[in-house]
């Protein structure tokens, strides 16, 4: 494969953009479409109050532990005190007789089931919405993920099944899809995708993660499935207006797109210049396993990841109520 283009020659010039929608001022971008009848719009898809969280478990030692992106280290947990403390001299005394257990953890924050701001991803010097990229320089002081965590992310949320749809557990390696793909899944299911939903993608990369159990393997190659970028999805995504994407790989998209051999040009068409919230390392199979028994695919999406100041992404326990 030849040598991958700059960023701004594959999205070229005239890329579609959210830019100045909602005011010079803006860091939540497509989040703005969930208003308050939104909120009500995804209350209606509750019927059974069936709850489904879907954050992966943190701090795993066992098999292949914790899902994260290569370059970065999983959480660490340290216990500070617990009931040993007080086997010895000098553990702390209240009184009473109070004993109690604490601990630390030491994580990236995009170390488990994240939102990403919209400030993490950029190409030529500029972040969402125009913003400098040197905002970015000790901290993010436009675009982080603290509107987001104070805004809250809640709506008619929508899962989309692609291994299922297409007979088999997971997706391999690679593997690639787009929005002709997902309207044809959906319409499979039973369900559609509407506008403002949240866009709730299935690839099956979790499970192959926890059954696999073999971190080197599973890295070995790297190479997430997902969607794969062309002018036609950015203007679906565009057009029908998606506030936020959810999935459950570590990049929401290919990591290596096929044609072109960039890495991740997704990150900047969606997030960098329509504002659209990326959700990753989402735990999507209970949620599926539900959805499929009864061919209920719509649900009401709630989420609000930790408030970070100038953080590039936060941790978050998204909840799904059917």
């Amino acid at each position: 494969m030849s040598e991958a283009p700059p960023m701004r020659d594959l999205l070229g010039n005239d890329t579609p953009s959210n830019w100045g929608k909602w005011g010079p001022d803006d860091e939540v971008g497509s989040l703005n479409y969930l208003d308050a009848g939104e909120v009500l719009r995804g209350i209606q898809h509750v019927k059974s109050g069936e709850v489904f969280t879907l954050q992966v478990h943190m701090g795993r030692t066992e098999g292949p532990g914790d899902p994260v992106w290569p370059s970065r280290t999983p959480m660490e947990k340290e216990m500070i005190l617990d009931e040993g403390s007080w086997d010895g001299e000098g553990a702390p005394a209240f009184p009473g007789g109070l004993h109690y257990a604490d601990d630390k953890m030491t994580m990236f924050l995009q170390g488990s089931t994240q939102y990403d701001a919209l400030g993490h991803v950029w190409y030529d010097g500029k972040i969402w919405n125009g913003y400098d990229a040197r905002t970015t320089i000790g901290g993010l002081d436009k675009a982080s993920v603290l509107p987001i965590a104070e805004r809250g992310v809640v709506g008619r949320g929508v899962l989309i099944d692609m291994p299922r749809y297409r007979g088999k557990q997971w997706l391999d390696k690679g593997e690639t899809f787009d929005h002709d793909d997902l309207e044809a899944a959906a319409k499979a299911q039973g369900v559609a995708i509407e506008p403002h939903d949240v866009l709730c993608i299935r690839t099956g990369f979790m499970r192959y993660w926890y059954d696999l159990n073999d971190k080197d393997k599973f890295f070995d190659g790297f190479n997430e499935p997902g969607l794969t970028y062309s002018r036609e999805l950015v203007e679906w995504f565009q057009r029908m207006e998606i506030p936020n994407l959810v999935t459950d790989t570590i990049a929401n998209e290919v990591t290596f797109e096929p044609n072109s051999g960039v890495a991740l040009p997704l990150h900047n068409a969606l997030m960098r210049n329509l504002g659209v919230t990326l959700t990753e390392i989402a735990w999507l199979d209970d949620l599926a396993e539900a959805c499929a028994a009864d061919g209920r695919w719509s649900f009401l999406y709630a989420a609000a990841p930790l408030k970070v100041v100038k953080g590039t992404g936060a941790p978050v326990n998204p909840i799904a109520i059917r």
